[in-house]
């Protein structure tokens, strides 16, 4: 069996690693913990096909250290203190721990990442953990705290189009063939800023060619070759993010039908229902929000009671959420108010904050106006006044747009009675 196109243009330095430049640029953190020939344990989070193994096996080989290698789909306790004794022995011999690199660490039960902390903490072993969950929610506090976090982003399209030049003008099997690349878009697509994705894609539309006197690789080709060979594409191991991204979509959509169908396909496959839950709680607020007050927490509801009962019955339980959810009126209004918020934040740094909205728990402050004027509503009518809460050079901003639905149609109401010129 041939070695995968990815496989075999996977980077063995730094010189030949495409993105993540806050990481591995020449002033990043990373960068100057290798040149110190020193890094900490860490776990390396980011999409799938962004590099976090090709990144852990140059570190590896950046510091001349032994490299151990467990993945957390198919490996257990005994596996980890096989390896750590590997790893005791390597100290042995060479005075100097090894790398110990778990790949998907978030599937590792506390348990399992309990038996890690030992050797963490002594410096046996350096782990790197590759996860693509934040690992807030999947790493334990104890062993998070014992490593530093580096998020790595999808490539960008002049990362992907480099790979792909790169790859038939140098790979062993592609340079040998009359290839000429010369639309990228669909192969873009297909990839979703994944590197062992657009590989993948780029190596199947060859192969449809394989016996044509020379391939040019179109939009067209491409989409046609991907259709005929959807089976092995799907094999990839990738669409796993392509069915959550359905499901989302189809929600947000408010077609019940095709959420319960991509929620079958996920669970058929295998699929953590806990990953699920976790999408379902960020959509109701992204999507739903204040359209629909309670899908937050019907969603939230539901993530804990899958926690509890755990698959077959959970089925009935996540179907019931992914329906009701498809089935609620939609709005991103406050998905659209913090982000226009945050951009503020950004473009006008540190604004002073009103004087009367400031806190005063020493007679100094309150000497100097903090607190003075401030008006407070539960002293007014209805529990409101009108007094001026933001910043005075952004006075006038505003964040938050009720959206066209029974709830924010009333929240607009609401809102309108108290402050004239706004909502």
């Amino acid at each position: 069996m041939s070695i995968p196109l990815a496989q075999r243009m996977r980077p063995i330095s730094l010189d030949q690693y495409l993105g993540q430049e806050h990481l591995t640029g020449k002033d990043s953190v990373l960068k100057k913990m290798l040149d110190a020939h020193h890094i900490p344990s860490m776990i390396l989070w980011g999409p799938p096909g962004t590099g976090k193994t090709t990144l852990a096996n140059i570190i590896s080989t950046k510091l001349d250290r032994e490299f151990l290698q467990l993945s957390a789909i198919n490996s257990g306790v005994k596996d980890i203190r096989k390896a750590i004794e590997t790893a005791e022995e390597i100290m042995e011999e060479t005075g100097v721990g090894a790398i110990l690199f778990i790949d998907e660490i978030h599937r590792f039960n506390k348990s399992q990442q309990d038996a890690l902390l030992g050797s963490v903490e002594q410096g046996l072993i350096t782990l790197i953990g590759a996860t693509t969950e934040n690992p807030s929610f999947e790493v334990i506090s104890a062993l998070l705290s014992r490593c530093q976090v580096f998020v790595l982003k999808h490539l960008e399209k002049k990362h992907l189009e480099a790979l792909l030049l790169n790859a038939i003008s140098n790979d062993v099997e592609l340079k040998k063939k009359d290839i000429e690349l010369k639309e990228t878009e669909a192969l873009l697509m297909y990839s979703g800023g994944d590197a062992r994705k657009i590989y993948n894609t780029l190596e199947i539309v060859i192969a449809s060619h394989s016996n044509d006197a020379a391939i040019v690789i179109t939009n067209e080709l491409v989409a046609g070759s991907i259709q005929n060979n959807f089976e092995l594409y799907d094999k990839s191991g990738e669409q796993h993010y392509d069915i959550i991204s359905a499901f989302i979509k189809s929600i947000r959509g408010s077609d019940p039908d095709a959420a319960v169908y991509y929620l079958a396909r996920m669970i058929q496959g295998g699929e953590d229902p806990k990953f699920i839950c976790r999408r379902m709680i960020i959509l109701a607020a992204e999507d739903i929000g204040l359209a629909n007050p309670n899908a937050l927490l019907m969603a939230n509801t539901c993530f804990d009671t899958v926690h509890k009962i755990g698959l077959p019955e959970a089925r009935i339980i996540m179907s019931q959420t992914a329906i009701y959810l498809a089935s609620s009126p939609k709005s991103n209004s406050a998905y659209s108010a913090i982000d226009n918020a945050l951009a503020l934040v950004k473009s006008k740094k540190n604004i002073p904050i009103p004087l009367h909205l400031r806190n005063a728990p020493t007679k100094l402050m309150k000497d100097i106006g903090y607190g003075k004027d401030y008006k407070y509503a539960h002293g007014y009518k209805g529990n409101f006044v009108d007094q001026g809460y933001l910043p005075e050079s952004i006075k006038n901003s505003s964040f938050y747009q009720p959206q066209n639905n029974d709830s924010e149609n009333r929240l607009r109401a609401w809102l309108r009675k108290r402050w004239k010129n706004r909502f």
